[in-house]
């Protein structure tokens, strides 16, 4: 621990009864006084607010009424307020906008709230009372929401080790407290060896291909690190741009090898914690008698069981290869016709040949679209699209704190002026950002003593920044992404509910990216995109043509990408399925094995998915990245009830709204969906969206 760090925790005791993360915000809403929190804040903020929770604990299991559902289920649901406000605010940060004080900070951090989760869990008192209520709930004629909550609060406690015996609980807490600090390690090395490379230019002849956007970029990024010429870096908006469009084959070679072999090696190598994580994974899923961490992680979602998810990704891929190799074989065929004298294409190779056959075959070229996109016309896009199916509008406020000049923050109102949420959006790159895009929540919906409290939503981005001669303009694919994140987001600001653990996305994982991707549809209708899609040059309107030529290319590379999906599905479900991983375990090999069959390029060496997977190894998604497959066969199927009555039809929105969006995890999913829908849902529907079946089918 440095001296500054021992300094700023020093500071932080002196402040904590005036510190801005405890006290009542006075900003509008009780929005997070981001000016006045500083960093000496954290540590004594969460140190008070675990005291507070673990004594709120104390007196429910000390309590000597007889125990009730509103007496020991209710008061547990509420007990760590504070705790919660202050993770919401840290944990958010430190994705968005950490620094090395934060990275110290959450090391320290983490095994607090891990001692704190299983002072809870492990607590025999409070569990036996628990049991009782539990043991009685039919009697109790409880309210849905009730009756799922008590489920869940007992179903938490067993899942936990609250019903192993006594050595076994230590066992359990010690593996849980371990593996939170390799989640935390793990993400930390990614951002590191993200943040390790980059590609410096200093002729332009080595620029060979790139688009000026993509140039200036480069020229931009370069003068951010006080650089001449031109930085590529391994984040999406400088990658993905440079190896679709750089003539140049070698420096592709250089940035993919680079991009794939992330965490592979040296002082971020995360081979090792890989190696641990998925060892303890199957040592504390054994001990509350599960077959295996899938058998753990599976119980409280839709798919249910290992056995299904497996069949249902093995399925999808055997259906889905035959048009996968196809599509590489088409790309691969131009290639050759236009110059390529290799004997295969190699992964740096096909996202440039693949865009120039997208060009040449649907004569559709995403640099000429970007002038369409800006990026502010897009956001009002959003939010229009929003009001047009919801009755939500937007409106910016400049009197709420942000935690950084690049965030915006709406207030988000219903048609009936009703107050529904603040609304967050940081959308571009910075080396305190880790990559990607997310949907997240400063606070949740909820009701506290008969008080609504409308949550806080916030969505992430790393879209490209505004060159000195051209504003933000998105891609195609980026803007599908932003109506993804915003789905999320609507699944938050549209919550109803009364319990913060079932409103919102406090949903299964396999049903939450419904939402999301649904919305992902409006990014190909005509209809939609006629109504903002405007050149930020002249004010034109997009020409109906390229309009076309994004609904023609919908499924360019469906297969491919499908294939893509289903193997990170696969290689999830081969780390969390195995009864036990060696210590010594070869992580290249062992992803190899799990992959096998399923390549449609050829594999280069000593690259790594697993290394880098930050899904499944420190983000939530263990055993469950499947689910963006099953949430897109939902979302299939949903969405084409939107077709049949109308893209804009405020019947199919309200019905959307009142069955999914505000009802969160309240009932089962799949009651949910066949309220919304009148039936379950229709396993073909995704292969059908995506063009992936044959005449006879």
């Amino acid at each position: 621990m440095t001296a500054e760090y021992r300094q700023e925790e020093a500071a932080g005791a002196d402040v904590l009864k005036s510190n801005p993360l405890l006290v009542p915000s006075d900003c509008p809403y009780g929005a997070p006084p981001f000016d006045r929190i500083e960093k000496e804040h954290y540590l004594p903020a969460f140190r008070e607010a675990v005291m507070e929770a673990k004594a709120q604990v104390d007196a429910i299991a000390d309590d000597p009424a007889e125990p009730t559902f509103e007496n020991v289920v209710e008061r547990l649901e509420y007990s760590a307020r504070s705790l919660d406000r202050v993770s919401g605010i840290f944990f958010n940060l430190l994705e968005a906008d950490a620094d090395d004080r934060m990275q110290e900070m959450a090391e320290e951090i983490s095994p607090m709230l891990t001692e704190y989760s299983l002072y809870v869990s492990m607590n025999q008192r409070l569990f036996e009372k628990v049991k009782k209520i539990r043991e009685s709930a039919d009697a109790l004629a409880l309210e849905q929401d009730a009756r799922k909550l008590l489920d869940d609060t007992f179903r938490s406690f067993v899942r936990n080790g609250a019903d192993l015996p006594k050595e076994s609980r230590e066992e359990f807490a010690g593996c849980s407290e371990e593996l939170s600090l390799l989640s935390l390690q793990f993400g930390k090395n990614v951002l590191a060896a993200t943040n390790a490379f980059h590609l410096h230019i200093t002729d332009a002849a080595d620029l060979e291909g790139l688009p000026q956007y993509v140039r200036d970029a480069g020229a931009e990024a370069a003068k951010e690190k006080g650089l001449t010429g031109w930085v590529y870096t391994l984040d999406h908006p400088s990658y993905g741009p440079f190896m679709k469009y750089s003539s140049r084959r070698d420096l592709r070679k250089r940035m993919y090898m680079a991009y794939g072999t992330r965490a592979v090696s040296g002082e971020n190598d995360n081979r090792d914690i890989v190696r641990k994580i998925a060892a303890l994974r199957v040592r504390l899923a054994s001990m509350p008698g599960y077959a295996s961490y899938a058998d753990y992680a599976l119980e409280e979602r839709m798919a249910r069981t290992p056995a299904a998810v497996n069949g249902f990704l093995s399925g999808l891929m055997d259906r889905t290869l035959p048009f996968a190799k196809n599509e590489i074989a088409r790309v691969s065929a131009y290639a050759k016709e236009n110059g390529f004298e290799e004997d295969e294409l190699q992964p740096w190779d096909f996202s440039y040949w693949a865009e120039r056959f997208q060009k040449a075959e649907y004569e559709f070229d995403e640099e000429a679209l970007k002038p369409y996109f800006r990026l502010e016309n897009c956001i009002d896009a959003v939010f229009a699209l929003a009001n047009r199916l919801y009755g939500l509008t937007f409106t910016e406020r400049t009197d709420i704190p942000v935690y950084h000049k690049d965030v915006k923050v709406y207030d988000v109102l219903d048609e009936n002026g009703r107050h529904m949420a603040l609304f967050y959006a940081d959308f571009f790159p910075r080396p305190t950002k880790r990559s990607g895009a997310w949907m997240t929540e400063f606070r949740g919906q909820g009701v506290w003593n008969g008080v609504e409290e409308r949550p806080f939503i916030s969505i992430v981005t790393n879209f490209t920044k505004p060159a000195a001669d051209s504003p933000s303009l998105l891609t195609h694919s980026e803007f599908t992404t932003l109506l993804h994140e915003f789905g999320h987001a609507l699944h938050g600001i549209l919550s109803e509910g009364r319990y913060p653990s079932l409103t919102g996305t406090n949903v299964a994982r396999d049903f939450v990216e419904l939402p999301s991707q649904i919305m992902e549809n409006w990014a190909f209708e005509p209809e939609y995109l006629d109504t903002f899609a405007r050149d930020w040059r002249t004010g034109a309107p997009v020409p109906k043509a390229l309009v076309e030529k994004i609904v023609a290319a919908q499924n360019y590379l469906a297969g491919y990408q499908q294939v893509r999906q289903l193997q990170f599905g696969l290689l999830d479900m081969a780390w969390h399925t195995p009864s036990s991983i060696a210590g010594d375990l070869d992580v290249l090999r062992f992803e190899r094995d799990a992959l096998e069959g399923t390549a449609v390029l050829p594999t280069a060496e000593q690259t790594c998915i697993s290394v880098s997977f930050s899904h499944i190894f420190s983000g939530g998604y263990a055993a469950g990245y499947y689910s963006y497959k099953w949430a897109e066969v939902l979302e299939a199927d949903a969405f084409s009830l939107f077709r049949e009555k109308g893209i804009f039809s405020r019947e199919a929105a309200d019905s959307f709204r009142r069955n999914i969006l505000s009802r969160g995890g309240s009932e089962d999913p799949d009651v949910l969906y066949r309220r919304f829908r009148g039936r379950d849902p229709e396993p073909d529907a995704l292969m059908r969206k995506l063009g992936l079946v044959t005449q006879e089918q």
